[in-house]
């Protein structure tokens, strides 16, 4: 070692904090906590669709464990008919609004054209616009369109209250995607189609899907557009409507309620199921060639 050059300076280890379990033990408490109070409503409608005298007596657990409710609400109270309009409506507009939401989303974010800025602000702005605001006004479209007390109807209404939030959302993750990476498609030869399908769809995958969950929630628990569009149509009407005819002029039946209600969270979370994946994919999925 050279005289001139000193020796290197030796910085003791940082010590790591030790957690305290007092600490700890208050963490777990709290999260324990939180979750019971976000859990507590859904186990109290299960045990209530489940208890033979569901707004009678309350108990934590059902004195007289039944399905009758549930037989009741699928047979007599007619869901059965409500479920198959919710899932229609529900579908459609998660298909119409995800089409068009993606398609959109590539033009503003790769194609260059007049008053493309004023475009994004008109979708950011229709965002911002209260839903209760667009009742009439599309109220009277739908009526001009002569589609009212129809399923039809009620899906050009929800497709147009998708699609601001759904041209938003993809537009970043298709504006995310790299353009190399459509460039090397074309030099391979590939036609846009092509592109498309293999690079830029599966990048975008992600974002389509959160805009699809977005899109199948707002159909499936909406309820002022859908009583307003459907009127007195009863053969048309959703889950959302058709919870109310539970609902009595000096009582009410919490048990067929609870029933309702329970069958009416099973479709969202068996969509959440099939799509949560995709949620969590990495935007590198289109990028790697088989």
């Amino acid at each position: 070692m050279s005289a001139g050059r000193s020796a290197p300076t030796l910085r003791p280890l940082r010590r790591t904090p030790r957690r305290s379990p007092l600490r700890q033990l208050g963490k777990g408490v709290l999260v324990a906590l939180l979750l019971a109070f976000t859990l507590f409503p859904v186990y109290w409608m299960l045990n209530s669709s489940l208890d033979a005298q569901a707004g009678h007596t309350s108990s934590f657990w059902p004195a007289e464990p039944t399905l009758d409710h549930y037989w009741f609400v699928l047979t007599e109270g007619g869901f059965g008919t409500f479920l198959r309009n919710s899932l229609l409506v529900a579908l459609g507009t998660v298909l119409i609004s995800s089409a068009l939401a993606l398609l959109a989303s590539v033009a503003v974010a790769r194609f260059r054209f007049r008053m493309r800025t004023q475009v994004l602000m008109l979708v950011l702005i229709v965002q911002m616009v209260p839903l209760e605001a667009l009742v009439i006004p599309l109220f009277v479209q739908v009526r001009d369109l002569q589609l009212l007390e129809t399923l039809t109807g009620l899906v050009v209404v929800y497709v147009a209250l998708a699609l601001p939030f759904g041209i938003w959302m993809l537009r970043g993750f298709v504006a995310a995607v790299p353009v190399e990476l459509e460039e090397a498609a074309y030099l391979d030869g590939a036609s846009w189609g092509r592109m498309f399908w293999s690079v830029l769809l599966p990048l975008v995958a992600p974002g389509l899907v959160a805009t699809s969950i977005f899109s199948f929630i707002t159909a499936w628990n909406e309820f002022i557009f859908a009583m307003t569009m459907l009127g007195g149509a009863t053969e048309s009407y959703t889950v959302a409507i058709g919870l109310r005819s539970f609902f009595g002029v000096h009582s009410n039946d919490w048990g067929a309620i609870m029933a309702a209600s329970t069958i009416i969270t099973v479709p969202v979370m068996i969509f959440f199921i099939l799509v949560q994946r995709r949620l969590a994919s990495g935007l590198t999925a289109g990028a790697v060639k088989e």
